[in-house]
């Protein structure tokens, strides 16, 4: 047996946001993620909340006008696998593309953006950064 869990991949980012809205609609609008579960009843354990993404990613998203991006969290990231894409429709959607474009590392390229409450989001060429 071994001496610790397997765990295979990310199962969900848990975030504060500024404006639940707002914030659902950056990202169904710039990675197509939909609405999994609306929870407008809180119980024991969560606030009211909007669980997003896709088959691979969730969001777990709790309104607070009060939060800060500031501390745990300096970036998430996720692979896109239309990397190519990402700057026209970043422009589209006039999202800030930060750092002046594409971030060049020795076995990937990276995109950094922020989304509504000011966290920052790379989009990764590759997977894991190539690593």
């Amino acid at each position: 047996m071994s001496n610790f869990l397997k765990a295979t991949s990310m199962d969900h980012v848990n975030m504060s946001v500024l404006n639940l809205e707002k914030t659902v609609n950056f990202y169904k609008d710039l990675f197509g993620f939909k609405i999994r579960k609306d929870d407008n009843s809180p119980n024991k354990l969560v606030v009211p909340s909007k669980i997003i993404g896709n088959d691979s990613i969730k969001l777990c998203l709790y309104e607070n006008p009060q939060m800060s991006p500031n501390g745990g969290i300096a970036h998430f990231g996720f692979h896109v696998t239309n990397f190519d894409d990402i700057i026209k429709k970043c422009g589209e959607l006039d999202v800030e593309v930060l750092y002046g474009g594409p971030v060049e590392f020795e076995k990937s390229v990276s995109v950094y953006v922020k989304d509504p409450s000011g966290y920052d989001i790379e989009l990764s060429k590759n997977s894991g950064g190539g690593l």
